[in-house]
């Protein structure tokens, strides 16, 4: 009994914030011309996003510097600029992918590597090997089967980069280094941070 009264309060004062929030985001969500015309549409805040933004850090004044290039086909590369353990057990690989060629890139079927539902435009073929361990590393996954990683890239248009990015289980602390592997690219060992 106790432990449901907790849960009902806790949901009710939860109910009551999520209500006084809305109330403030319609108040200032007119226009400022002294009522006149219809209100404009609250901004859609960052927060409401699926997906990881890996753009975000790379906006800054300095760009990330390259820890590894992978060199692919018809003018594709892969730079890497960070592979990062994360508190919770995962190894994220940021870097961006860029098209060096004359041409649009079109053949981005094979980086999605094992179909499985979800799967779509992505780079869930990716993949890390711990030789020293003796273990490879897949994308993760969600509880739906989509890929923890870049999605919805068709193509790469000639001089286009697009971020990239893609978490793994992390290797045990002692491993130092991975081989990072794409398909239709060259792989290449990776230092681990963090």
């Amino acid at each position: 009994m106790i432990i449901r009264r907790t849960v009902m309060a806790r949901g009710g004062a939860a109910a009551a914030v999520a209500a006084v929030l809305a109330l403030t985001a319609a108040g200032c969500g007119g226009s400022s011309d002294s009522g006149k015309g219809t209100p404009k549409p609250p901004a859609q805040s960052e927060g409401t996003s699926a997906k990881p933004s890996v753009s975000g850090g790379e906006q800054s004044a300095a760009p990330a510097a390259v820890i590894a290039t992978l060199k692919g086909q018809e003018g594709m590369l892969l730079e890497i600029t960070a592979a990062q353990r994360d508190p919770g057990g995962f190894l994220t690989v940021n870097g961006h992918l860029k098209n060096s060629g004359s041409q649009s890139y079109k053949d981005t079927v094979a980086w999605r590597g094992i179909e499985l539902k979800g799967t779509g435009e992505s780079v869930a073929g990716a993949t890390l090997v711990d030789k020293v361990g003796k273990k490879r590393y897949y994308v993760l996954r969600d509880t739906e089967s989509r890929c923890l990683c870049t999605t919805g890239v068709s193509g790469v248009d000639a001089g286009q980069t697009v971020p990239f990015f893609a978490q793994f289980p992390a290797p045990p602390p002692s491993t130092t280094e991975v081989e990072f592997n794409l398909p239709t690219f060259a792989s290449a060992t990776i230092k681990i941070s963090g």
